[in-house]
């Protein structure tokens, strides 16, 4: 058990390596540490002054869902603090109170008149709840999955009736174990021992852990715009198949660029900066595909579209074609009677 004195940013450096498989709550924290990294590249920024840098504006909006944008001392900072306040018409919070004892700055300020309410999302919850959800689950299937692999090294359980059965077990074990070709001297020992064979079975159940890790991962990196794909049938993926999880790539991710456009320019506004956002890193490719398959399918259904208005314009024109091809017959045929008679 780790230290409860021991802040929990500073606690896992004392933790034996295996215990971030084994330990669920280190693995767990240690896959969110690691997946706030990758997010890290999500957001590009311009213009953010030397006092906001880029990490601390995201770590804080990730993890908290919710930061706040005032100046002090004649500088900008982003503060982390507790909404409250009456709330307004829409039942919205008016108040975010702030302690920074580095900055002697504490107060409760007013949203909207003593500076800017940033927010990660809408619901301005942040991306902790979701990361947990899945680093914990994945740490549960990491633990499991490591006790199927070493279950698996067992090919057979050997019981023995007493103490000087059990050693002769040992000993052969153990030379086995070496490399030695071992003997057997006595029928007691024959007589004693008895082996029991494992389910043979047991590796199919680390095929299953196995591709739910590879589902629990593909899902929470297709949450957060990765594309991930996990491979559920054993085989290889069509191209229809491999785009079939693309519209679940982008509302969260979009969402989150709007809204931290939207505080931006809230605070381009009320402190005459000119900071702009914009998505960095394989967002930007992730995004640019998707555009320009759709664009792709917008072409192919305009062609198709013109394709099918040209085959009607020809059925019509060849129908118009007939209607006025029949008068100059029937003309003929008259005039052709007319001089039989």
């Amino acid at each position: 058990m780790r230290n409860q004195e021991v802040p929990w940013s500073r606690w896992w450096y004392d933790l034996p390596l295996k215990d971030f498989v084994t330990d669920k709550e280190a693995s767990t924290r240690a896959d969110i540490f690691y997946m706030i990294d990758r997010l890290m590249s999500m957001f590009k920024y311009e213009g953010l002054p030397e006092t906001i840098p880029k990490k601390f504006l995201d770590y804080f909006l990730f993890v908290n869902g919710h930061s706040f944008c005032t100046d002090v001392k004649d500088d900008l900072y982003v503060f982390v603090g507790g909404l409250g306040g009456e709330p307004d018409a829409y039942y919205r919070p008016t108040i975010y109170t702030v302690a920074n004892p580095a900055l002697n700055f504490s107060k409760q300020l007013k949203i909207g008149k003593d500076g800017v309410l940033l927010r990660n999302d809408t619901m301005m919850y942040g991306l902790l709840p979701l990361l947990s959800k899945y680093c914990s689950l994945l740490a549960e299937n990491l633990v499991t999955m490591r006790t199927a692999d070493i279950m698996l090294r067992v090919i057979a359980l050997l019981s023995a009736p007493d103490d000087n059965t059990k050693k002769a077990c040992d000993l052969y074990l153990a030379d086995l174990q070496d490399g030695k070709l071992g003997s057997i001297a006595e029928n007691r020992f024959l007589d004693g021992i008895k082996m029991q064979s494992p389910p043979s079975n047991n590796g199919s159940y680390l095929t299953q852990f196995i591709e739910l890790h590879q589902y629990l991962k593909g899902s929470m990196y297709n949450e957060l715009g990765l594309n991930a794909n996990f491979n559920m049938k054993r085989e290889a993926l069509g191209a229809g198949e491999s785009g079939l999880n693309a519209d679940i790539l982008f509302p969260l991710v979009d969402d989150m660029l709007a809204n931290r456009q939207e505080c931006l320019d809230e605070v381009n506004k009320m402190y005459g900066t000119n900071i702009t956002v914009e998505f960095n890193s394989t967002w930007v490719d992730n995004k640019r595909e998707a555009e320009a398959e759709l664009q792709a399918l917008e072409n192919e259904a305009s062609q198709l579209a013109e394709s099918e208005e040209s085959e009607e314009e020809g059925e019509t024109d060849d129908t118009k074609g007939m209607s006025d091809g029949e008068p100059e017959e029937n003309k003929d045929s008259d005039s052709n009677n007319e001089e039989s008679v």
